[in-house]
């Protein structure tokens, strides 16, 4: 990324008027919908909607085995790219058969998030093809779902993410489950900066397991050509506790900083994508397509 279409871009989009210096605004042609696909406000986890229950079960389990040793022992396992050889599109198809349980604002298909996202993005920043291949992509790591990669269970697989080895910042949703976990008692584990130094950069830190890691795995070690940002993105997306509530800032480093700027400009896109309003596939399937075969290989080792 370089020229208007790196850092200069975001800074176009700064809040005017003096506002927080690090937020970022959306272009006028994308209107913030009013509420989610159940008519609540996003990311509301107390909201009483018929998925309230199944997500706040699935984040007790989720804090309860999302342990320093699990997240090592998966990255170790997956990180081998062993489980099969597919295309980028042939991904998004397996995904079709998914629905997230720690989402409390979507009830379709995956493709139909992963296409509302990317179409967004594309209509406000048409000269950032990477962003918009981005928001297409940046689920598919959700496959680890499927029996052929293991079917692994959602609570090791999708929702927020957070660092482990150092203590758990309050600001994770549903905090309290944290006590649970054995991490939370081990006291090489549940200081500030646990097994981590200040400022030593998130590539040094083990993020929960899941989709965001795997997927981020798969792109650098098929060797995308996505800008760091773009992987940035797709690694650290639902770290909600970092690009919400500006916590774990103390382990950045600087290129993390230059990187969270593109992941606050993706972020409300990924977010408030999340309507009821359908994209047409077949439509927009052939310039997908083409970004597809710009940055990454034909087929790839999962």
């Amino acid at each position: 990324m370089n020229g208007r279409h790196g850092a200069d871009a975001v800074a176009e989009r700064k809040v005017p008027g003096g506002g927080d210096p690090a937020e970022l605004v959306l272009d006028a042609g994308f209107v913030v919908p009013d509420a989610n696909a159940f008519g609540n406000t996003f990311r509301d986890y107390d909201a009483e909607s018929e998925r309230k229950q199944t997500v706040e079960e699935f984040y007790r389990v989720n804090h309860v085995r999302q342990t320093h040793e699990f997240v090592a022992r998966m990255r170790a396992e997956y990180g081998r790219l062993d489980k099969t050889e597919m295309g980028i599109w042939e991904c998004i198809e397996l995904l079709n058969e998914f629905i997230d349980d720690s989402d409390p604002d979507l009830d379709m298909p995956q493709i139909e998030h992963l296409l509302q996202t990317a179409e967004a993005i594309r209509k406000d920043y048409p000269d950032e093809d990477w962003l918009h291949l981005t928001g297409l992509i940046h689920d598919l790591g959700k496959v680890l779902l499927h029996p052929s990669f293991g079917e692994l269970p959602q609570w090791a697989v999708v929702g927020d993410t957070f660092p482990v080895g150092c203590a758990y910042d309050e600001c994770n949703v549903h905090f309290k489950y944290f006590k649970e976990n054995p991490d939370y008692h081990n006291p090489k584990l549940n200081t500030k900066l646990g097994v981590y130094s200040e400022g030593c950069g998130l590539n040094k830190v083990l993020m929960s397991w899941g989709h965001d890691d795997y997927m981020y795995l798969v792109a650098k070690e098929n060797k995308c050509t996505l800008p760091s940002a773009g992987l940035f993105i797709i690694r650290y997306h639902s770290f909600y506790p970092l690009h919400k509530h500006g916590a774990y800032t103390h382990l950045m480093d600087d290129e993390d900083k230059e990187n969270l700027k593109w992941l606050h400009v993706f972020n409300k896109y990924d977010l408030y994508s999340k309507s009821n309003s359908r994209i047409d596939v077949e439509e927009v399937k052939p310039y997908y397509m083409s970004l597809i075969d710009k940055y990454f290989p034909a087929k790839l080792r999962w």
